[in-house]
């Protein structure tokens, strides 16, 4: 059954969000020992912080434009985007501080702290090839 991109709904956005997140959460439990194992704790945790920074963007996008689509389907009469912008900025802040912190005071490898960051856009990736196939089969 092959699927239009006009079937596309708000479900399907917030499904492979989701799905992005727990494959995120499933790969940070696999490679974290393993990078603790090899590259020592430190690393371990700079693969964390990335981890955590990439889960949280993903987070952060899904409530922004879940806000942004509830608006939408309003037609303008929903509530002020406020909460959800000084969270996105809030966001933000924290990560550049916790970047900070964590190349700071955690001598571990910067590899691994790239890897962690770079695990949200893997992850997307694959469900956006999940939700392709599904499209296509």
């Amino acid at each position: 059954m092959m699927k239009a991109f006009e079937s596309f709904s708000d479900d399907d956005f917030k499904r492979t969000i989701k799905g992005a997140i727990r494959l995120l959460v499933l790969i940070c439990v696999v490679g974290v020992p393993l990078a603790w194992w090899k590259a020592g704790w430190k690393s371990a945790a700079l693969l964390v912080v990335g981890a955590v920074i990439s889960g949280s963007g993903l987070w952060e996008w899904l409530r922004l434009m879940s806000a942004v689509m509830v608006r939408m389907d309003a037609g303008g009469e929903a509530k002020p985007m406020g909460m959800v912008l000084a969270g996105f900025f809030l966001r933000l802040g924290a990560t550049v501080v916790l970047l900070y912190v964590s190349l700071k005071y955690l001598n571990g490898s910067v590899y691994a702290l790239a890897a962690g960051l770079a695990l949200g856009v893997f992850c997307l990736s694959v469900e956006g090839v999940r939700l392709m196939k599904a499209w296509t089969v």
